[in-house]
């Protein structure tokens, strides 16, 4: 009777409907905690809704890996911040392409001979 229990828990709490969507923060809380005069305060919550809004626009475009990774990493020590979650995925984003790029260069002798060449002084 039972057997069925542990995968209707788990169809319950299916991990890819929340890797679909950007978390939610409560950030009036994480900025309220950081204390300071009231411009300080301010600063934090435009600077959190802001990089908001550019998670909201370019989360798709993220690998979910690179998600899941950043997400939890924006959530340690129980302070949560957008800012930090954006930093983390571009930086997994541009460390690829740099990888990328490397790679294509190594395995391109073209493209490195090209390089060279314009590196070189006339």
């Amino acid at each position: 009777m039972f057997l069925h229990l542990p995968i209707a828990i788990l169809a319950a709490f299916s991990p890819i409907a929340v890797s679909d969507t950007v978390p939610k923060f409560d950030t009036v809380r994480e900025c309220s905690f950081e204390g300071g005069p009231s411009v300080d305060v301010a600063r934090c919550s435009r600077d959190e809704a802001a990089a908001l809004r550019q998670l909201r626009e370019a989360w798709a475009q993220y690998a979910g890996a690179d998600r899941k990774t950043c997400t939890v990493e924006a959530t340690i020590g129980d302070f949560t911040s957008y800012v930090d979650l954006l930093t983390c995925l571009e930086m997994s984003r541009d460390a690829k392409t740099a990888d990328n790029n490397n790679h294509e260069a190594r395995a391109n002798p073209e493209l490195r001979q090209s390089h060279r060449k314009t590196g070189e002084k006339s």
